[in-house]
């Protein structure tokens, strides 16, 4: 029995040798990253490793849709709200929220780190858009041209009405410009329905220069930056002057610029995120969201867009906390009333100003 039992164990060797060898199992390729599009301003930036960080993360691949400024990215978000061209939106402000959520483009979403954020930045109490950054719009003065000139800092609005600054302050046109109607609210919330195209006749009497962008009042007609133009005085930010450090060639250890920060002189704009309806990828842009709330995305904005984070545990850059200032009583007004009277106040300045 054991001869027959080795030389079947035998034969069972031999026969498996001669078999074919088994073909080994096929393996699945690696799957594609998912796409997720977030709609945003011409003006946004994020830097490479942030984003690339969030990607690896959640193996996505992040598509930035960038759409004009605030005004045009929001209009393209709304004419495609039946068919939307992303996920996400970012960059809607506090003077069109209204008009975003009444068209309502945005799915509620209640972040986890809602509870980072202070209750000043969140306007819509069903979450639909959720605080991200803000910022001041605010007078800069090109600094060593007011001592040349022998001219304090003006400390109010009303001092850019007074002759010795005839001809030394340039605006923005508010119809056109982001932070051109950011002025143009401070000056409603300041004087009143009633008073503010006075206070603007003012200062058109007094030779204020009007343009149609950011851009041109601030590199050509503003002296502080280009050191040519002949205004020192300019509608900007308060974060301008760190920026000016930021980007000065050769390098600056002072701001050559200032801002003007007085009670009621800036207008505080934040910027919001929503998640756009009929979005096929809701877990993805909840994450996303949650995303540029959290500390790495919020720290990485104010040496990218030039805004300060909302959360309240991100910290801010070394030259903002030399040279970047914040409004601490900026002019306030409602969404609602500015959501149902922008359009006509725009018009009626520019009747007033520029006809």
């Amino acid at each position: 029995m054991k001869r027959f039992a080795w030389m079947f164990v035998l034969v069972s060797l031999v026969l498996a040798g001669c078999a074919p060898a088994a073909a080994p199992a096929p393996t699945a390729s690696p799957a594609e990253p998912a796409v997720l599009t977030v709609m945003t301003h011409d003006s946004f930036a994020v830097s490479e490793e942030v984003v690339a960080a969030f990607e690896e993360a959640n193996q996505v691949k992040v598509i930035f849709l960038k759409s004009g400024d605030s005004g045009s990215a929001l209009n393209r978000a709304i004419l495609t709200k039946s068919n939307p061209q992303a996920d996400v939106f970012y960059g809607v402000d506090n003077t069109f929220l209204s008009r975003a959520l009444k068209e309502d483009i945005f799915e509620p979403y209640s972040s986890p780190l809602l509870e980072k954020i202070p209750a000043e930045f969140r306007a819509d109490a069903q979450n639909r858009a959720l605080p991200v950054d803000f910022g001041d719009v605010c007078l800069n003065y090109d600094i060593a041209a007011l001592e040349a000139k022998g001219l304090a800092v003006p400390h109010s609005l009303d001092d850019l009405t007074r002759p010795e600054y005839r001809g030394l302050l340039v605006v923005e046109n508010p119809a056109v410009s982001s932070p051109g109607l950011a002025f143009l609210l401070a000056t409603v919330a300041q004087y009143g329905e009633e008073g503010y195209l006075d206070y603007w006749k003012k200062l058109r009497a007094n030779e204020t220069a009007v343009v149609s962008d950011w851009t041109t009042a601030y590199y050509t007609n503003f002296s502080g930056s280009s050191g040519k133009g002949p205004q020192p005085l300019v509608v900007s930010y308060a974060s301008s002057p760190a920026a000016e450090v930021v980007f000065a060639d050769p390098p600056v250890d002072q701001a050559i610029t200032g801002s003007v920060t007085a009670p009621g002189t800036c207008f505080r704009q934040i910027e919001f995120v929503g998640i756009l309806k009929g979005t096929p990828n809701r877990a993805l842009a909840e994450k996303f969201v949650d995303y540029m709330l959290s500390v790495p995305f919020q720290e990485d904005m104010p040496l990218q867009m030039f805004v300060y984070p909302v959360n309240s545990e991100a910290k801010l850059p070394e030259v903002y906390q030399k040279y970047a200032q914040q409004a601490q009583q900026p002019a306030q007004l409602d969404p609602e009333r500015i959501a149902a009277n922008r359009d006509a106040w725009i018009q009626a300045w520019d009747e007033a100003v520029l006809r």
